[in-house]
């Protein structure tokens, strides 16, 4: 087959798309022999495909196509017709909001979640029209359309009425090789108290700061009730870049009792991540809603006790294996920090249950079952199938 894939909403390489993307495009690299892949990349990203130059085609799309609405627009004309040009059997496109209309090939989607549906103020009333009302037209347009969780899906089916046999769910997967046990001879704690200057204990939080999605004003009132009750000099670090609604994050950072024990760190490159993860004795994970939620896995794997919130995908993906906790509550999150602060067997038990859940997520896996579906589309462009892939 010969694939085209979008890849304009990594933004910089600084979302969690962004990171779905660069692992799926290296598990790809093994199909190179067997099919051709295209990606679709603004100029000033090359520097992010380096490693699939050698097997893979970038198409280069002009940086003027980089604001939302000209991406948007692009997506609709451009790409069909270089789709036209290229031959190309199926194009990907791993965003609800960049969907395809038409072209003349298999379309095929990523949708991770169905925030606006959820999350009353995501975004600007703008983004929110689109996403909750173009979107719906354009997604039943789609050969075919993988959710990345069944709460993903059903959500689909729920808001977008789009027919069962349209949907397929494939898990993502982590980078077991990165997000790991920390080996004998490596000091991720050193790295983090060098870099960070991080020298207490902390407990961790890896999310864009965006506000209200990602609760960290929540999580901050938490923390203040955990360390007036406690007296612990345990640290609260937030990993992650400023988004929509940062500036309310910040504000009450700035304002709270204890802001000496919270640590904003902005971006964390990739490289520091799993020393980041290795280093922290409780990860936190309080998001409002999530269409997946790749850092409490993450940090399962690297061995990291996790306390997170259900919503949304969340309570599938963890299983029983985090320490749930009903995020809109703030003494909810209270107990469960100090819980988790003053027991260390509390801590060692949802350790151990998370590295046994972490092993059930694979890139390999997620990336074949995503070849077989764009395949399945394919078939049903060309009339020769039309029942569920399954």
């Amino acid at each position: 087959m010969r694939i085209g894939i979008s890849t304009s909403v990594i933004q910089r390489g600084k979302t969690g798309i962004a990171q779905y993307l660069f692992a799926l495009l290296k598990s790809f690299e093994k199909y190179a022999c067997d099919h051709e892949f295209f990606l679709f990349v603004f100029e000033e990203d090359q520097q992010f495909f380096e490693a699939q130059k050698h097997t893979m085609t970038l198409d280069i799309v002009q940086e003027k196509y980089r604001p939302a609405v000209r991406n948007i627009l692009w997506h609709q004309k451009h790409a069909p017709q270089r789709a036209r040009e290229l031959k190309l059997d199926a194009i990907l496109v791993p965003s609800y909001r960049r969907q395809i209309w038409n072209a003349p090939c298999a379309k095929v989607s990523v949708i991770h979640d169905l925030a606006p549906f959820h999350v009353r103020g995501k975004y600007d009333l703008a983004r929110m029209f689109y996403g909750r009302v173009v979107v719906r037209w354009i997604t039943h347009r789609q050969e075919q359309v993988i959710a990345v969780s069944q709460n993903t899906a059903h959500d689909i089916e729920r808001f977008f009425k789009l027919p069962k046999d349209k949907i397929s769910v494939v898990w993502n997967g982590i980078d077991q090789e990165r997000f790991r046990l920390a080996s004998d001879n490596e000091d991720p704690a050193a790295l983090v108290r060098n870099k960070y200057g991080l020298e207490k204990p902390f407990a961790l939080y890896v999310a864009r700061l965006e506000h209200p999605g990602k609760n960290h004003v929540r999580l901050i009132e938490a923390f203040e009730k955990f360390k007036r009750e406690t007296g612990s000099d345990r640290l609260l670090v937030l990993g992650g870049s400023d988004w929509h609604g940062a500036e309310a994050i910040h504000e009450a950072i700035s304002r709270s009792a204890f802001k000496d024990s919270i640590r904003s760190l902005g971006f964390v490159p990739d490289e520091d991540l799993p020393s980041l993860y290795q280093a922290a004795d409780i990860f936190l994970y309080p998001s409002l809603f999530e269409g997946f939620g790749f850092p409490p896995v993450e940090a399962m794997a690297c061995g990291t006790p996790v306390i997170c919130s259900d919503k949304g995908s969340l309570g599938e993906v963890v299983g029983d294996a985090a320490h749930i906790i009903d995020p809109v509550s703030i003494d909810s999150m209270k107990k469960a920090l100090v819980e988790f602060d003053q027991s260390s067997e509390i801590r060692g038990t949802f350790r151990e249950l998370g590295i046994k859940r972490a092993q059930l997520f694979s890139w390999e896996t997620t990336a074949r079952k995503t070849l077989e579906l764009i395949h399945h589309a394919v078939q049903v462009r060309s009339g020769r199938k039309s029942v569920d892939p399954d």
